[in-house]
């Protein structure tokens, strides 16, 4: 089996994937705050998952796994020694001066990105014709962070697995509410491509002993050959973790999509309205009565509206991008603007506050 060494920027969903790497055997370096990166060093990052078959949650600890999961600050790593590149970190993140110069570091090395972003970057774009990238600056906190990168050597990855930081643990401790699949899409190139299906394929064959007995962990990575795959999550961020947003408050997603279905349902058949109508085939895409089904376990606001309701002045603006590429094909929908309009408002408050 060939091992890599893989270079994740950011550490909360980065230790998720992280940990599946190194329970399959590769290296992996993670980017992240000194506290974080100093109690991973000392007592590992610790995740806890399902396991098939086993009462609670697994309790999986980096220090035990056969891999290795170190991590360090962003002068810390040269990411030509790398093999492949996570972007883990949330959009607004990348601005800083210090991970701005990373990313540029990595656009020169030349290294395959798999970006694990809700948002997806602008040079992941480029490679949808049609689209109308360069008209979409506006939507990003610092659009000239992509500046420098190929698109040939960018991939998305949808973190369509739900996780959260306990708030009474350490932050090296990542709880998965929801247990789904990371799901790639290919690259440009085949070798590189290749990476991708290697690990796909070793994450896949873990097998975790528990107290004596093999047992299967969830959560793998899955490669498509689609390019739309991954923007299969934009219609459960327009129909669940935008709507969270209210104008005196927050809810959670299981109230954003359930407190009224049907119009739940119009967000979520738009949006995929929209993936179709850049190319992706309707099965590329996950049908809204599986995600509604999902959707009863999310009881928490989504990250963005945590975000906003403690006074972010940036958040990932894929509400702002999803209206904006709509609009470019001649599509609008009056609760996506509503949408649109309610985060704008608390972004306002938030910065004239700050």
């Amino acid at each position: 089996m060939a091992t890599y060494k893989i270079l994740i920027l950011g550490a909360s969903y980065g230790s998720l994937l992280g940990a599946k790497l190194a329970l399959a055997g590769h290296t992996v370096k993670l980017v992240c705050l000194p506290q974080e990166a100093d109690l991973i060093n000392a007592e590992g990052a610790r995740v806890r998952l399902p396991g098939r078959g086993v009462d609670g949650l697994v309790d999986l600890n980096t220090k035990t796994m056969p891999g290795d999961v170190s991590a360090g600050g962003t002068g810390d790593v040269n990411p030509a020694d790398y093999d492949l590149v996570g972007l883990a970190m949330q959009e607004p993140q990348y601005r800083a001066p210090e991970v701005h110069d990373l990313l540029d570091r990595v656009a020169q090395a030349k290294v395959p990105c798999m970006s694990i972003m809700n948002m997806p970057p602008l040079t992941y774009l480029k490679r949808i014709p049609g689209i109308g990238a360069d008209a979409l600056t506006d939507c990003y906190t610092d659009a000239s962070v992509w500046d420098n990168f190929d698109p040939s050597l960018m991939t998305l990855c949808s973190p369509d697995p739900q996780a959260f930081r306990p708030p009474d643990e350490k932050v090296n401790v990542l709880q998965v509410g929801l247990p789904t699949n990371f799901k790639a899409a290919h690259f440009d190139s085949d070798a590189h491509t290749g990476i991708l299906r290697n690990l796909e394929t070793d994450i896949a064959n873990i097998r975790y002993n528990l107290d004596g007995r093999e047992i299967d962990l969830p959560v793998k990575l899955r490669v498509h050959d689609s390019i739309f795959v991954p923007m299969a999550k934009w219609s459960m961020l327009m129909a669940g973790n935008y709507r969270c947003v209210q104008k005196d408050g927050m809810r959670s997603i299981e109230a954003a999509v359930h407190a009224d279905l049907n119009a739940s349902e119009m967000v979520y058949d738009w949006v995929v309205a929209l993936c179709v109508k850049l190319g992706a085939k309707r099965e590329d895409l996950v049908p809204f009565e599986k995600y509604a089904k999902a959707a009863l376990s999310l009881r928490n606001p989504s990250s963005a509206a945590r975000a906003l309701a403690g006074g972010a002045p940036y958040i990932e603006r894929v509400d702002r991008l999803v209206q904006k590429i709509a609009a470019h094909h001649d599509m609008q929908s009056d609760a996506v603007d509503e949408t649109v309009t309610l985060v704008d408002g608390w972004l306002e408050s938030n910065r004239q506050k700050a």
